[in-house]
C-alpha cells in the first residue's frame, strides 16, 4: 500500500477539486492519504510568486475556471463571497483536530465544504463558529483555533513542505515523488499503476534542461 501525502490549504479551489476527485481517479488501487495542512501564502513567497490573485486577468480566468471545472465533474462549487482572505483561523482550526500536523478525510472534508459550497463568507463570525461545533468531536483535548499547537503544527508543515519542494496546492507526494495540481491526478494515478515511464529518463532528466534566459544582472 503507498502513503500519499496530500498538501493543502483550503483557500484553494483547486484543493477543493482535488480532494473530490481524487478517489475516483484512483479507485481500485491500494494507498492511503495523510492530508497536510499548509500555508500557501508562504510557499507561494519563498518563490516570489504573486499567485493567480495576485494577477487581475487570472484571477478572473482562474475562478470561471474553477467554477466550470466543478460543473463539469459534478462538484459543487460556488465561488466565496470574498477571495482570496487569510486562511490562517481555517488552517489552525483543523490543526487543532490533529497531534502530527495530519488531519482526517472528514476535517479536510468539513473544512473544504465550509469554503467552497453555498457561495457564503468563509471568515464570517456566525459560520465560524458553527464549523468549531462540525468538528468539536475531533479536536483535541485542550486545543482549540486560538491553542499555540495547532500554530505550531502549520509551521511546521508549511516548513517541511517547501524543504521538500512543494510549490504550491495541491501537491501530493509519494516515494520521494511530487506531484502539483489537480490536473496531475492522472499522472499520480499512471505512477501508482505502476507506468514503466517513472523508471526511465524523463522524470529526472527534463530537471537537467538548462535555461535559455540570461540571469538578471
Amino acid at each position: 500500500m503507498k502513503r500519499i501525502t496530500f498538501y493543502l490549504d483550503f483557500i484553494s479551489p483547486y484543493a477543493w477539486l482535488a480532494f473530490e476527485r481524487l478517489p475516483e481517479v484512483l479507485e481500485g488501487l491500494s494507498y492511503s492519504v495523510a492530508y497536510k495542512p499548509v500555508l500557501l501564502g508562504a510557499l507561494l513567497a519563498q518563490h516570489a510568486n504573486p499567485g493567480p490573485a495576485g494577477i487581475a486577468p487570472k484571477r478572473d480566468w482562474t475562478y470561471r475556471h474553477v467554477t466550470w471545472l466543478g460543473h463539469a465533474h459534478g462538484i459543487g462549487l460556488q465561488m466565496p463571497a470574498r477571495h482570496p482572505f487569510n486562511p490562517l483561523p481555517l488552517l489552525r482550526q483543523a490543526l487543532a483536530c490533529s497531534d502530527d500536523g495530519h488531519i482526517n478525510r472528514y476535517v479536510a472534508g468539513t473544512v473544504l465544504r465550509h469554503v467552497w459550497q453555498g457561495g457564503q463568507d468563509a471568515l464570517d463570525a456566525g459560520r465560524m463558529a458553527t464549523l468549531a461545533a462540525a468538528l468539536a468531536e475531533q479536536l483535541r483535548p485542550g486545543q482549540d483555533i486560538a491553542s499555540e499547537a495547532p500554530k505550531a503544527l502549520l509551521r511546521a508543515n508549511t516548513e517541511a513542505a517547501q524543504a521538500a519542494g512543494v510549490f504550491g496546492v495541491p501537491a501530493f507526494e509519494v516515494d520521494g515523488k511530487l506531484f502539483w495540481g489537480l490536473d496531475s491526478l492522472p499522472m499520480l494515478r499512471a505512477y501508482l499503476d505502476g507506468d514503466a515511464w517513472f523508471e526511465g529518463p524523463d522524470w529526472d532528466g527534463v530537471g537537467g534542461v538548462p535555461s535559455g534566459l540570461a540571469p538578471k544582472g
